[in-house]
């Protein structure tokens, strides 16, 4: 699970004088010429895993993907879904970071290919969170173009000239053929083949993600076989994009460092454990803990939270808080239990798992199923049960393939940001109920509000993308779920 790394904390990097060399410190301390862009790299690195994990993927996504319920205040499990305002204003200021790494002196062509997958990543987070976004015109305050306009989530996707899957195509190919090399990578330790494997492995994520779309986009689905084809794709779990976190502080998994309070608000739910009791998995035994109570009776086990509900249905039902399981010791116990992570080889595995079965590519679902959880498993260092892929529940037996494909890949996306959430509201698997008490008329979200910010000071062009996507509210779905 672990890669041993040295992170760089990008604190403060010159301490300046009072008066001496007045016309040389007399300058934006910020400015790209202050800084190399190995240290850039290492912090946008970080920065994307930490938000990716913590903020986004345990506070948030958690609930919203069944894998957390909440007791009393994370009314995100009731789908009060706020515009997540913060995050859209971290990403598009780690845009400009990696913008400013492509500039600075010292800078080169590995390091700007890097940086548009990294920035393809963000993109792609900012597209599937709100639907149309600024992407074209989005950086372009030294222009004076402070307004910029929304793109359409299909031209962010598909443009041929300026879309995802097309500059990530380019920047593997940068990388492929380049004589440069990269400091200050954390993630990859400066290991170029990597970042291409990496790069394909997004390529693919995003592919299956407009799935939906193949018979307009038919070369779509023909760029899918060829990257499988390439064979430059993560070949295992030392090929994750992960940044692991670190014993010593201020690199610790955040949660090791919360309030009490904040720890218990994150309750397993009803439906891991129905699903981990289906599968008879032992990943239960790192991912949650016994209850309290059942531990205290000698008799250890877990139990599932209904989520969506207040405090006053859960305290009307007569439900014993300690009767129901904690997240695992991995989460709490540990400050380097888990990783920050972007995306891992188990989640590659089943996506081409789903495309096997759907018949998009060549090769055997049954193959890249196994793959799937076996990394999983390993990913979290419990072993596969000899008869585990036998199991009724767990067997590829060609009546429910795709819903034990896509519920496994549920769960090896476990606080991988709001991706479970992705692939939930494309394909409906597994099928989470909305809870009792949730405030979106019994509705999924598949989206946040824009944030407040844009309508005030992008007000033309906010107005035209909640024109374009029918209304800025949590139910207006993109264009890949359509």
């Amino acid at each position: 699970m672990k890669k041993i790394i040295y992170t760089l904390s990008l604190i403060s990097l010159i301490t300046w004088g009072c008066t001496k060399d007045f016309d040389k410190i007399n300058k934006n301390p910020n400015g790209p010429e202050n800084i190399s862009p190995q240290f850039l790299l290492s912090n946008i690195i970080w920065e994307v895993a930490d938000r990716n994990t913590y903020d986004q993927g345990f506070i948030l996504a958690s609930y919203l993907v069944q894998q957390s319920a909440s007791v009393e205040f994370e009314r995100i499990d009731r789908y009060e879904m706020g515009s997540n305002s913060e995050y859209w204003d971290a990403l598009y200021r780690l845009l400009a970071d990696i913008q400013s790494m492509k500039e600075v002196e010292g800078t080169n062509e590995a390091y700007a290919a890097v940086g548009d997958i990294m920035s393809c990543f963000i993109y792609s987070q900012l597209t599937d969170m709100w639907n149309n976004v600024p992407y074209t015109e989005a950086l372009q305050a030294k222009e004076a173009n402070f307004t910029p306009k929304y793109d359409l989530q299909e031209e962010i996707y598909t443009n041929p000239n300026t879309g995802l899957l097309a500059v990530i195509k380019n920047a593997t190919d940068v990388l492929n053929n380049t004589n440069f090399s990269i400091s200050g990578d954390i993630m990859f330790s400066n290991d170029l083949g990597q970042w291409i494997r990496f790069g394909n492995s997004l390529r693919v994520r995003y592919l299956i993600r407009m799935s939906n779309h193949f018979g307009q986009y038919p070369d779509l689905q023909n760029e899918l076989q060829n990257i499988v084809d390439g064979g430059m794709i993560m070949l295992g779990n030392p090929d994750n994009a992960v940044v692991p976190y670190l014993a010593s502080a201020p690199n610790q998994f955040p949660l090791f460092n919360a309030s009490q309070g904040g720890y218990q608000e994150h309750r397993m739910t009803q439906t891991a454990d129905s699903i981990l009791t289906m599968w008879d998995d032992p990943r239960v035994e790192v991912l949650y803990k016994p209850t309290l109570k059942s531990v205290t009776d000698g008799n250890p086990e877990y139990k599932g939270l209904l989520n969506g509900q207040s405090r006053e249905t859960i305290a009307s039902e007569g439900i014993d808080l300690n009767d129901i399981s904690l997240y695992g010791a991995i989460f709490r116990d540990q400050p380097d239990g888990v990783d920050a992570q972007i995306m891992q080889y188990a989640e590659l595995q089943f996506a081409l798992a789903e495309a096997a079965e759907k018949g998009f590519i060549s090769g055997s679902a049954q193959a890249y199923y196994q793959a799937g959880v076996e990394a999983s498993f390993d990913y979290y260092d419990v072993e596969v049960p000899a008869d585990y892929f036998s199991r009724a529940s767990v067997m590829l037996d060609g009546t429910n393939n795709l819903n034990r494909i896509l519920t496994q890949k549920w769960l090896a996306l476990f606080n991988c940001g709001h991706e479970a959430w992705f692939s939930v509201r494309r394909t409906g698997i597994p099928n989470l109920k909305p809870g009792p008490d949730n405030l979106n008329g019994g509705k999924y979200p598949v989206r946040y509000f824009y944030p407040e910010s844009e309508q005030a000071t992008n007000s033309e062009n906010y107005q035209n993308a909640i024109h374009e996507i029918g209304g800025d509210n949590i139910n207006s779905k993109g264009w890949w779920e359509q």
